[in-house]
């Protein structure tokens, strides 16, 4: 495995990230507690120390499987990245989005950033994680509502007392990114960013270049779209958002898959599958600190990891480019 400093932090991470949101199951159609943990454990053997989760997924269950899944292992070997400000159980802040729970009930989601609230999230998520200290604390979603020096003085009085090492974002841009660091030195902004994603190269990925910010890309395979394992016609388990996304309609499949069987003798010749050979690419750009990638199973987690065992030359990355120029997806 890799490992890549976050800013200019002494926090390395390991440059594959567990995301646990899938694990939490919420929004993927429902999880196997079991097979969760096992892969967060499968990932660790293979020298995935990080781990990405939030309280929202799963309304709990994610960090609780977390939890379980470390509690084992040492505390000092292990980076728990977590995070704050989306609330199913407090009508307050932002209105989000409605939704169900894993149970079927309906909740509405609130992105919510208040002091008050940052402070009692952070004590829940230390019990849920059964630990004591919280590596990387990350807004989840801007809150509109609360001004960013109220939370971020909030974390930093947090960091004061032990319970947090480092301050992070979530979804923020360039100008949310210059508020917040004028009351807090942060680490990094947690991004979508993929193959069929990347509009954060523009403004965002400069900025943090040029002040030692850390991108943490989330959904680098595009919540499965990238491993090549999707064909038209292909059908969710019920709750499952990917459903309702442009990226899965059948017209976007067929031209993504397209795509990936352009860069399948790449894939081939380094002995790898598509997927792992997306997600090397997606960690070579530039900027680019991490890439957070679920499993729902061990062996996902495996194949995960082992994606960093590629090695991709300059020119391999131009052939890459080359054919992604010509994929255009229709939303």
């Amino acid at each position: 495995m890799e490992y890549r400093k976050l800013g200019t932090s002494d926090l390395e991470v390991s440059a594959i990230t567990f995301g646990a949101w899938a694990a939490g199951g919420w929004m993927w159609g429902g999880t196997e507690r079991k097979d969760a943990v096992e892969a967060i454990r499968a990932s660790y053997d293979l020298g995935v120390t990080s781990i990405d989760t939030a309280p929202i997924y799963g309304q709990g269950l994610s960090e609780e499987i977390v939890g379980e899944a470390i509690k084992e292992l040492p505390r000092d070997k292990v980076q728990i990245l977590t995070k704050f400000g989306m609330r199913w159980d407090l009508a307050k802040g932002d209105f989000g989005f409605a939704s169900k729970n894993n149970d079927g009930t309906e909740i509405n989601i609130y992105k919510y950033a208040g002091k008050e609230s940052i402070i009692k999230e952070c004590e829940d998520s230390l019990r849920r994680l059964g630990t004591d200290y919280i590596d990387l604390y990350q807004i989840h979603w801007p809150d509109s509502t609360t001004p960013i020096q109220e939370t971020m003085e909030a974390v930093a009085q947090l960091i004061k007392q032990g319970k947090v090492r480092y301050a992070g974002v979530c979804n923020y841009n360039v100008a949310q990114m210059k508020e917040a660091a004028k009351y807090i030195d942060l680490v990094s902004d947690q991004v979508p960013y993929s193959m069929v994603k990347r509009d954060i190269e523009k403004e965002l990925v400069p900025y943090c270049l040029d002040h030692d910010k850390s991108i943490l890309a989330y959904s680098p395979l595009e919540r499965g779209l990238l491993t090549g394992k999707m064909a038209p016609g292909y059908k969710f388990s019920e709750g499952d958002h990917r459903a309702s996304l442009y990226f899965f309609t059948d017209e976007n499949l067929k031209r993504t898959n397209a795509f990936l069987k352009k860069i399948q003798p790449l894939a081939e010749e380094k002995d790898a599958t598509v997927g792992q050979l997306v997600l090397r690419w997606t960690i070579e750009q530039p900027g680019i600190t991490i890439g957070l990638v679920g499993a729902r199973n061990a062996e996902q987690a495996i194949q995960n990891a082992e994606a960093i065992k590629i090695d991709l030359t300059n020119d391999e990355i131009d052939i890459i480019n080359d054919a992604l120029d010509e994929l255009e997806l229709v939303k």
